[in-house]
């Protein structure tokens, strides 16, 4: 199987750090993938939160997880913090992606913890339907 492989924006618009819980952990003892999904998870509501939007409110529209990659790098710890940085491209009619990059800092030095794309796509949950992207939405998550 070829192994995933995800190319990064040159720029990350927005960051933020998030620390490593107790149940974070996997039985190895280290963060497990369910975790870092979960964690990609908090960072984009974070991002969006950023920009003032929500997953449910979109400038007028909802969003959804259409599908997701994670290109895993190196193990975290509890203790640890991880710094995201976070970027949003490649928009079309009714969607985009989102990058992050995890970082830990490690013996004085950032060390890439995991890298990650998810592609969100515009839905109106009232009407159970995909929706256009809002036009100011392209503006404000690459500023």
């Amino acid at each position: 199987m070829p192994k995933t492989k995800i190319t990064l924006p040159e720029h990350f618009t927005f960051t933020t750090e998030i620390p490593i819980r107790i149940t974070d952990l996997n039985y190895g003892g280290h963060v497990g993938n369910d975790s870092i999904l979960s964690i990609l998870h908090e960072i984009r509501m974070q991002f969006l939160r950023h920009h003032e939007y929500t997953e449910l409110d979109l400038a007028g529209t909802g969003i959804i997880m259409a599908d997701v990659t994670i290109e895993f790098r190196s193990e975290v710890f509890y203790g640890e913090s991880i710094k995201a940085s976070v970027a949003a491209g490649e928009f079309s009619r009714v969607g985009f992606d989102i990058y992050y990059k995890l970082d830990k800092l490690a013996n004085e030095k950032w060390v890439t913890v995991a890298l990650a794309r998810t592609g969100m796509v515009c839905y109106n949950y009232s009407l159970k339907k995909i929706a256009s992207v809002p036009k100011e939405v392209c503006t404000r998550l690459l500023s």
